[in-house]
Protein backbone atom coordinates (compact mmCIF):
# COMPACT_ATOMS: atom_id res chain seq x y z
CA UNK A 1 0.00 0.00 0.00
CA UNK A 2 2.06 3.41 -1.30
CA UNK A 3 1.01 6.09 0.33
CA UNK A 4 1.93 9.96 -0.01
CA UNK A 5 0.46 11.49 2.91
CA UNK A 6 3.36 12.82 5.35
CA UNK A 7 2.22 12.94 9.33
CA UNK A 8 3.81 15.72 11.16
CA UNK A 9 3.42 15.05 14.65
CA UNK A 10 4.64 16.73 17.64
CA UNK A 11 7.13 14.41 20.41
CA UNK A 12 3.95 14.31 22.60
CA UNK A 13 1.75 13.30 19.81
CA UNK A 14 4.69 10.26 18.50
CA UNK A 15 4.58 9.19 22.27
CA UNK A 16 0.46 8.91 22.22
CA UNK A 17 0.49 7.02 18.77
CA UNK A 18 3.41 4.92 20.02
CA UNK A 19 1.06 4.18 23.26
CA UNK A 20 -2.21 3.81 21.66
CA UNK A 21 0.00 0.45 19.27
CA UNK A 22 1.29 -1.04 22.55
CA UNK A 23 -2.79 -1.11 24.14
CA UNK A 24 -3.58 -2.48 20.72
CA UNK A 25 -0.55 -5.18 20.46
CA UNK A 26 -1.86 -6.28 24.23
CA UNK A 27 -5.48 -6.17 22.97
CA UNK A 28 -4.57 -8.33 20.30
CA UNK A 29 -2.51 -10.62 22.44
CA UNK A 30 -5.68 -10.98 24.92
CA UNK A 31 -7.81 -11.71 22.61
CA UNK A 32 -5.87 -14.58 20.92
CA UNK A 33 -5.77 -16.20 24.34
CA UNK A 34 -9.46 -16.00 24.62
CA UNK A 35 -9.88 -17.68 21.50
CA UNK A 36 -7.44 -20.16 22.37
CA UNK A 37 -9.46 -20.82 25.72
CA UNK A 38 -12.79 -20.68 23.51
CA UNK A 39 -11.53 -23.47 21.07
CA UNK A 40 -11.06 -25.49 23.81
CA UNK A 41 -15.00 -26.05 24.19
CA UNK A 42 -17.80 -27.03 22.13
CA UNK A 43 -21.03 -25.50 23.39
CA UNK A 44 -23.44 -23.28 21.83
CA UNK A 45 -22.60 -20.57 23.31
CA UNK A 46 -18.81 -20.79 23.25
CA UNK A 47 -18.58 -20.93 19.50
CA UNK A 48 -21.00 -17.37 19.21
CA UNK A 49 -18.54 -15.97 22.06
CA UNK A 50 -15.60 -17.35 19.42
CA UNK A 51 -17.39 -15.47 16.54
CA UNK A 52 -17.34 -12.15 18.72
CA UNK A 53 -13.89 -12.53 19.69
CA UNK A 54 -12.78 -12.94 16.25
CA UNK A 55 -14.93 -9.93 14.96
CA UNK A 56 -13.15 -7.77 17.59
CA UNK A 57 -10.32 -9.47 16.64
CA UNK A 58 -10.32 -8.03 12.96
CA UNK A 59 -11.39 -4.53 14.47
CA UNK A 60 -7.89 -4.34 15.94
CA UNK A 61 -6.29 -6.01 13.53
CA UNK A 62 -6.93 -2.83 11.19
CA UNK A 63 -6.64 -0.36 13.93
CA UNK A 64 -3.55 -1.67 14.77
CA UNK A 65 -2.38 -1.77 10.74
CA UNK A 66 -3.51 1.82 10.82
CA UNK A 67 -1.87 3.33 13.77
CA UNK A 68 1.75 1.54 12.37
CA UNK A 69 1.30 2.87 9.20
CA UNK A 70 1.02 6.21 10.52
CA UNK A 71 3.74 5.80 13.20
CA UNK A 72 5.59 5.16 9.88
CA UNK A 73 5.22 7.74 7.71
CA UNK A 74 5.27 10.33 10.69
CA UNK A 75 7.92 13.09 10.75
CA UNK A 76 8.21 15.05 13.87
CA UNK A 77 7.35 18.89 13.61
CA UNK A 78 9.36 21.07 12.31
CA UNK A 79 11.86 22.31 15.07
CA UNK A 80 12.36 25.86 13.38
CA UNK A 81 9.46 27.52 12.71
CA UNK A 82 8.34 31.33 11.66
CA UNK A 83 7.02 33.31 14.32
CA UNK A 84 5.74 35.74 11.98
CA UNK A 85 3.24 33.43 10.32
CA UNK A 86 1.32 30.30 11.95
CA UNK A 87 1.77 27.47 10.02
CA UNK A 88 1.47 23.52 11.18
CA UNK A 89 3.15 23.18 14.40
CA UNK A 90 2.88 27.16 15.54
CA UNK A 91 1.55 27.71 19.14
CA UNK A 92 -0.76 30.81 18.97
CA UNK A 93 -2.57 32.46 21.48
CA UNK A 94 -6.02 34.04 20.45
CA UNK A 95 -7.97 36.61 21.86
CA UNK A 96 -11.51 36.35 22.00
CA UNK A 97 -14.57 38.62 22.37
CA UNK A 98 -14.63 38.27 25.72
CA UNK A 99 -11.00 39.32 25.79
CA UNK A 100 -9.86 35.95 26.91
CA UNK A 101 -6.46 34.72 25.55
CA UNK A 102 -6.97 30.97 23.74
CA UNK A 103 -3.82 29.10 23.54
CA UNK A 104 -3.67 26.72 20.76
CA UNK A 105 -0.77 24.43 19.30
CA UNK A 106 -1.69 23.84 14.79
CA UNK A 107 -0.99 19.69 14.46
CA UNK A 108 -2.00 17.34 12.13
CA UNK A 109 -5.82 15.54 12.36
CA UNK A 110 -3.91 12.51 13.93
CA UNK A 111 -3.08 14.03 17.14
CA UNK A 112 -5.77 16.73 17.09
CA UNK A 113 -7.52 17.40 20.90
CA UNK A 114 -8.65 20.58 20.89
CA UNK A 115 -9.62 20.21 24.68
CA UNK A 116 -5.97 19.40 25.64
CA UNK A 117 -5.47 22.66 23.10
CA UNK A 118 -4.31 20.90 20.15
CA UNK A 119 -6.02 21.76 16.94
CA UNK A 120 -5.96 20.07 13.50
CA UNK A 121 -4.65 22.36 10.91
CA UNK A 122 -7.25 21.09 8.50
CA UNK A 123 -9.96 22.28 11.05
CA UNK A 124 -12.01 25.10 10.02
CA UNK A 125 -10.04 27.43 12.59
CA UNK A 126 -6.99 25.71 11.75
CA UNK A 127 -7.29 26.34 8.32
CA UNK A 128 -8.37 30.22 9.07
CA UNK A 129 -4.72 30.45 11.31
CA UNK A 130 -2.59 28.89 8.30
CA UNK A 131 -0.50 32.38 7.13
CA UNK A 132 -2.12 34.36 9.28
CA UNK A 133 0.12 37.42 11.45
CA UNK A 134 -0.20 38.78 14.91
CA UNK A 135 -3.00 41.17 14.80
CA UNK A 136 -4.42 39.47 12.18
CA UNK A 137 -8.35 38.45 12.80
CA UNK A 138 -9.34 35.03 12.23
CA UNK A 139 -13.23 34.69 11.17
CA UNK A 140 -14.69 31.14 10.71
CA UNK A 141 -18.09 29.50 10.55
CA UNK A 142 -19.19 27.28 13.77
CA UNK A 143 -22.37 26.13 13.50
CA UNK A 144 -25.12 28.48 12.63
CA UNK A 145 -22.83 31.08 14.17
CA UNK A 146 -19.89 33.10 13.20
CA UNK A 147 -16.39 33.02 15.51
CA UNK A 148 -13.65 35.77 15.73
CA UNK A 149 -10.49 35.81 17.37
CA UNK A 150 -7.58 37.99 16.62
CA UNK A 151 -3.84 36.09 16.62
CA UNK A 152 -1.93 38.13 19.25
CA UNK A 153 1.12 36.03 19.16
CA UNK A 154 3.06 32.80 17.63
CA UNK A 155 5.43 30.80 19.27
Amino acid sequence: METTRMIFLSKRGMKELKKQIENLESDRKDTLANLREIDKTESHDERLARVEKLASLEIIDKELALKKESLQIAKPLPRKRDALKVALGSIVELLDTNGRIIKYTLVDSLEANPSDGRISIKSPLGQNLVGKQIRDVVEWTAGIGQKRLELVAIH
